[in-house]
């Protein structure tokens, strides 16, 4: 049976739409809420790929002893870029799968220091190999204040203003997504109930209501935009 791992950080931050189109290609999935004390596995299996999922620590959160099991998903994630393993990381998953690359993680800088809310992607060379299918530019979910460099010998996908480096692949078969393209509508309500101040924190005290309302604006188009996405970059990794 074909596995897809999925290393959950935070509740109210699920694979969602992954895990659907993974089972769609014949995925189990086998989803390690870490914040439960599930175990990280030390490697992967050939008939096995891992998804990183986001959350609110970071790569300063390394030492922090609650969140050990950062520590052993860096590990993880340097086995396999050793081994052109599989794998996707999503906002957190893509910094961890940046630093494991030996990359710098930091906090955003200049005028805008969170990008959080919705706000539009370029995706570089679009139209082509794994972004088949996917517009030059379309509003993606963002829910961040760290950002990375680009790990030597990836391909940048996709940046915004606030933040260049956006999506990359690393190999043929490691990718990370700073922004959220799997998530449906009713996890983008559980994260403004989950993560309320950290919205009002990035956008001020009307920022809630604001993602509320462009949320309702821009999700179904996005909803399709993301699956094509997903399913482009899972079919890249499993095949």
């Amino acid at each position: 049976m074909k596995r897809a791992i999925v290393l959950q950080h935070v509740p109210f931050e699920q694979p969602a739409r992954i895990a659907d189109l993974a089972r769609a290609l014949g995925y189990e999935i086998d989803l390690r809420c870490l914040y439960r004390g599930a175990a990280v596995p030390a490697e992967l299996s050939r008939d096995e790929l891992l998804v990183v999922m986001g959350g609110p620590m970071g790569v300063s959160d390394l030492d922090v002893p609650e969140l050990r099991f950062l520590r052993e998903e860096v590990r993880l994630l340097s086995w396999c870029i050793a081994q052109d393993a599989p794998l996707l990381g999503v906002c957190l998953g893509a910094q961890l799968l940046a630093h494991a690359a030996g990359c710098a993680v930091y906090p955003m800088r200049g005028s805008r220091r969170y990008e959080v809310g919705w706000a539009p992607v370029c995706f570089h060379d679009a139209g082509s190999g794994v972004l088949a299918g996917i517009p030059g530019e379309t509003p993606m979910l963002h829910w961040h204040g760290d950002t990375f460099d680009l790990p030597p010998g990836a391909r940048l996908l996709a940046s915004t203003t606030a933040c260049p480096n956006q999506a990359f692949v690393l190999g043929h078969r490691q990718f990370g997504l700073q922004f959220h393209c799997e998530t449906e509508r009713s996890d983008i309500a559980t994260f403004l109930r989950e993560d309320h101040d950290f919205v009002v924190k990035a956008n001020g005290a009307g920022g809630v209501r604001q993602l509320r309302s462009d949320t309702e604006r821009y999700f179904d188009d996005f909803r399709v935009v993301g699956d094509r996405l997903l399913s482009n970059i899972l079919h890249a990794m499993c095949f």
